[in-house]
């Protein structure tokens, strides 16, 4: 979705508090698709400070379906958007770099969809847990630990303690 926002560029003191929805369905990203589950609206405050800058402020939340890191199950992780921006109005449209405004504003429109995408990107969790004890799964069948045990030997042994272990067996006692 995308918001004009001309009439805030060039009125002085003019301000508007908005309730908007994201179009974003899914997240993607390199991690893989994700299934946006809930959408709050998006409660935004526009103001023209003295002709100066613009301020856009609000927040949101949206619930991304992802999965725990240990044993890939579903997990539904709520991301809390908060938005503080403000644009400089007489450094806007003197430069054609694009790189100048953020991404999300196009010329006059605030797109709402490439913000909140922005947003949920730098608010991703770094560890996504199903619960605090997850068992995660077995590295040799795949089962999900939190279900059940399974018949598998899991015990790893360090090949750099091969020496040590070898000097044990070495004089065990029969």
């Amino acid at each position: 979705m995308k918001i004009e926002l001309s009439e805030f560029f060039s009125n002085e003191g003019k301000q508007d508090t908005i309730s908007v929805a994201t179009d974003l369905e899914r997240f993607e990203s390199k991690l893989g698709s994700f299934l946006i589950t809930e959408k709050a609206p998006f409660e935004l405050h526009l103001e023209n400070r003295e002709g100066k800058e613009l301020l856009i402020s609000g927040e949101t939340d949206v619930t991304v379906n992802t999965v725990c890191d240990r044993c890939l199950t579903d997990v539904p992780t709520s991301i809390h958007i908060n938005l503080d921006e403000t644009l400089d109005l007489k450094t806007m449209g003197v430069t054609e770099d694009e790189e100048d405004g953020p991404a999300w504003l196009e010329s006059s429109k605030l797109d709402l969809d490439k913000l909140v995408y922005d947003e949920i990107l730098v608010n991703w969790p770094t560890k996504v847990l199903c619960r605090d004890d997850c068992k995660g799964i077995c590295f040799k069948c795949g089962k999900n630990l939190n279900l059940g045990t399974c018949s598998c030997d899991r015990s790893v042994s360090d090949p750099r303690m091969a020496a040590i272990r070898d000097i044990f067996n070495q004089f065990k006692e029969v």
